[in-house]
């Protein structure tokens, strides 16, 4: 058995109204292949310029090791420098991944290669962001904390992307306080017996490659696997509808504090409390509709 996915719609262009109209307002995820071929960055953003121009740059490092309570929120695992992270990804499989580097602050000079598209929606221009993987490491199924509209542009090598808005979020085992799906779960291989809820679940797949831009709607679930080593690039608008812009304040006022102050008090009795919840109230949502 499969998850319940449609493909993305992918174009080759569109024009700033049907983008508005067919997925902006909808908000129906897109993947746009001409965007960034008027870059200079769709020429020269590869790994070996990103060696030339940040090469001396610590970045820091992420892999799918299990949330314990000894970490705060979105801390990085490991630190390593630019030059010796792409040798690495480049060499053999990691599962370390770069993760919402910011690249205006840490390197000025790559905002040159890029435009904000015209696309209807104005852009938060100080976060511009990062992200690299090696062969077959992925990003946990999570949505963003400010449950921004994200213009993901991928470049070097192939990506694949499963995405499901916030109906959904009942059947993909929701961690409490917190924006990512239970860890245990294999998203690209998933134990419908050991997870019956994920059964219920409907969303959309997408396959990047160089240069493409994939819309992901306002708070959108998103699992990330690197099909080929690679990297890309976000570009993130507030969100418009006010439940979604009022959950991105909740999100960084009360969310982050509670739970790094849980994680200290509590420790690992509040990772399994929460980790056990989840569980249960699938099942409970499960009986309800049986």
């Amino acid at each position: 058995m499969k998850f319940q996915l449609k493909h993305v719609d992918v174009v080759e262009d569109i024009t700033k109204e049907a983008f508005i109209k067919n997925y902006l307002k909808p908000q129906i995820p897109v993947v746009v292949k001409s965007i960034s071929k008027q870059w200079p960055a769709y020429e020269k953003w590869n790994f070996d310029y990103m060696k030339e121009v940040v090469g001396d740059k610590q970045v820091p490092l992420y892999d799918d090791r299990p949330i314990t309570h000894k970490d705060n929120f979105n801390s990085p695992h490991a630190h390593m420098k630019m030059t010796e992270y792409v040798d690495l990804i480049k060499k053999e499989p990691t599962k370390y991944r770069i993760f919402l580097w910011n690249i205006l602050k840490e390197v000025p000079k790559l905002q040159k290669d890029f435009k904000y598209p015209d696309m209807g929606i104005k852009f938060l221009k100080s976060l511009p962001t990062l992200f690299f993987g090696g062969f077959d490491s992925f990003t946990f199924m999570h949505y963003d904390l400010d449950l921004a509209n994200i213009f993901h542009f991928h470049f070097e090598g192939k990506k694949q992307c499963m995405l499901f808005d916030q109906q959904q979020s009942k059947y993909l085992y929701k961690i409490p306080n917190s924006l990512i799906a239970h860890r245990d779960i294999d998203f690209s291989n998933p134990d419908f017996e050991k997870w019956p809820a994920l059964k219920h679940a409907k969303g959309f797949i997408a396959n990047l490659e160089h240069g493409d831009m994939l819309y992901i709607p306002e708070g959108y679930w998103h699992y990330m696997k690197y099909i080929t080593p690679g990297f890309s690039m976000s570009l993130r608008s507030i969100p418009k509808t006010p439940k979604h812009l009022a959950q991105a304040v909740y999100n960084l006022v009360v969310m982050i504090p509670i739970e790094n102050l849980m994680r200290k008090t509590a420790g690992k009795k509040w990772i399994d409390w929460k980790n056990n919840r989840a569980k249960r109230k699938s099942v409970e949502l499960l009986d309800m509709t049986a």
